[in-house]
Formats: structure tokens, C-alpha cells, sequence
């Protein structure tokens, strides 16, 4: 989430006059994040999040996004539900650029992780992707390892290197990594980008997963791969907590176990995981606007990653 269109109070109560909701008290922009601009919008009626969708997403892709929200809410997923507007659309445009209301659900996005709290989460992502598995629509996912490396290629060299010296392997690695990737493994429609600002926890229950406009159809135990490496790390890297990563995977297992190829296949996904994460961070901090309101992440807190489950990988999994 982040803010790179400026929208006046005259144009949000335009805006949000269209739906059922109530008159606009409050807006404000919200900072996390990287690909679309985001407030948090107060009502007579109630809160929500309204977003624009600014980088990455296809506008013809609302429909699959939006109503796989609604899918898994309607489910007893903890997911927000979108908010339709009085003609019964699930967005809106303005300016060229879609928007949509999206429920505001309660919680905390928690800083330090517990393996309470990890565990939980395992649960929550086996029960949502055995939810999505009914979903009659699909989009393939265009951040899968040959898309993330052609990204990391497209960057200029220099460029890179300039963020590290070290960056610019990434791509040998990557070419490794997407030369061995299996294309058998049990599918679903996976949310791929659950970091912990994308839960919320109400104490150690999960009362949302939001932020699913990079959901695919894809392996479910990569999705667990990518939850891995956004918990069970400090937030550079550097140390992995091993009651956090076990306590994730344990979750998840207690709802879909793994089979022996997919457990077989995690030290692979986890590292594609963390090819994904560099090319798109890496992509981020060299085309981002310096005057955008948000946080460049730096793509080497995904290459220490990466070296650790290259090392522990195939132990860690076991």
C-alpha cells in the first residue's frame, strides 16, 4: 500500500457518494507498500479501505481479484468483502485509474511475529486455499520464477549493482532456480504476497488476510514457501527465528498436510520465493519516484534469505 495519486476531499465525497456507506468524516493515505495508492476512509456508516490501482494490475483483472474476496469471504475466510457500489459494481474509475471500497476489517499487523501467532497463520492459509480451490474463475501468475528472473534481467546492471555489488548474481542464481522448477505440484489460487502487514491479528487469532491483487493460480506449498520467508526472517534477513518457521508449517499441515513431493520441493520454492522478492524490490527502489510517499525495501534482505535456504534449506524442510 502506498499513496502516489492525491485525491482532494471534494473528490473523495464525490467518490464515495456512490455508494451505501454513508458521508465522508475522514481520509487518510496510507504509507506501507509499493504498487497502489491507499486511504483509509471513515463514514457515518462505517471505516473502509478505498484503493487505486496504480502499478502491476491489469484493470481487466478486477473482476477475478475483487471477486475472489468476495468468494472466500462468503466462505468464513478472514478476508475483506468488497463494497459494490449502488449500480452494483464491485469498482469505480476516476481520473483513468479503477478504484474500489474494500471492508475494513480490525486487527493489528504484528511487528514481531509470535509462533502462536505463525501457527494460526498456517492455519488460516491451508483453510483459504482448499476455500479457493471452488473458484470458477483463474489468472495465471505473471511473478512466477521465469517472469521475476525476465524482470531482474530487464534491470540495468549498473543499476543494480549500484544498490549492491552483490545483486547482480541474483541472476545466475535465478536461471538455477527457474531451470529446476517443478510444474506438477498441487494447486490452488494462492495469495503469494503474505507478509505480515498483510495479516492482521485480533491476539493470536487471524482476523484478516488482505491485499490479494497478486493472487494466482499456483502451487500452494509455494504460497507457504513465500509466507516462510516474509515471517520466519527479521525484517533483513539476517536471522531466522526456527520456532516461527516450524510453528507456520505445522499450522498449515494440520489443516493440508504436504506430500512428500511438495515437502520434497520446499527448499526450491522457498528460493524462488526469494527471487521473486528481490527482482520486484529491486525494480521498485530503481523506478519508484523519489518523491512518492513510500519506502524503497532493499532487495538484499531476500538474497540473505535466499543463502540461507540454499544452505538449510533441504534440512529445514525435511
Amino acid at each position: 500500500m502506498a499513496v502516489y495519486t492525491h485525491l482532494g476531499a471534494e473528490d473523495l465525497a464525490e467518490l464515495i457518494g456512490h455508494y451505501d456507506v454513508g458521508d465522508l468524516v475522514s481520509a487518510k493515505g496510507i504509507a506501507e507498500g509499493v504498487s497502489n495508492s491507499n486511504w483509509l476512509i471513515e463514514t457515518t456508516g462505517g471505516r473502509y479501505i478505498l484503493t487505486m490501482y496504480e502499478r502491476r494490475i491489469d484493470t481487466g483483472e478486477l473482476p477475478f481479484f475483487l471477486g475472489l474476496l468476495d468468494h472466500l469471504a462468503e466462505r468464513d475466510c478472514p478476508v475483506p468483502a468488497t463494497i459494490h457500489d449502488r449500480s452494483g459494481a464491485a469498482f469505480r474509475t476516476v481520473d483513468g485509474k479503477a478504484v474500489a471500497l474494500i471492508e475494513f476489517l480490525p486487527g493489528v499487523s504484528p511487528n514481531q511475529p509470535t509462533a502462536t501467532q505463525a501457527q494460526a497463520l498456517g492455519t488460516a492459509l491451508a483453510e483459504m486455499h482448499l476455500a479457493a480451490q471452488d473458484y470458477a474463475l483463474s489468472r495465471e501468475n505473471d511473478l512466477a520464477p521465469v517472469g521475476t528472473l525476465a524482470m531482474l534481467e530487464a534491470l540495468d546492471a549498473d543499476a543494480l549493482a549500484a544498490i549492491d555489488p552483490a545483486l547482480p548474481s541474483a541472476i545466475d542464481r535465478g536461471r538455477e532456480v527457474v531451470a529446476a522448477w517443478p510444474d506438477d505440484l498441487p494447486s490452488s489460487i494462492i495469495h503469494s504476497d503474505l507478509f505480515p502487514d498483510n495479516v492482521l491479528m485480533l491476539g493470536d487469532a487471524v482476523s484478516g488476510m488482505i491485499d490479494f491483487y497478486f493472487a494466482c493460480q499456483g502451487a500452494m506449498a509455494y504460497d507457504l514457501a513465500v509466507t516462510h520467508a516474509a515471517w520466519a526472517f527479521d525484517g533483513t534477513g539476517r536471522t531466522y527465528d526456527p520456532a516461527i518457521g516450524s510453528a507456520l508449517v505445522e499450522g498449515y499441515c494440520a489443516v493440508r498436510p504436504l506430500g512428500d513431493d511438495e515437502r520434497a520441493a520446499m527448499p526450491l520454492l522457498a528460493q524462488a520465493a526469494c527471487l521473486r522478492f528481490v527482482a520486484s524490490r529491486a525494480e521498485d527502489w530503481i523506478e519508484t519516484p523519489a518523491d512518492a510517499l513510500v519506502t524503497r525495501k532493499d532487495p538484499m534482505d531476500f538474497v540473505r534469505r535466499w543463502d540461507f535456504y540454499a544452505e538449510n534449506g533441504a534440512a529445514l524442510f525435511a
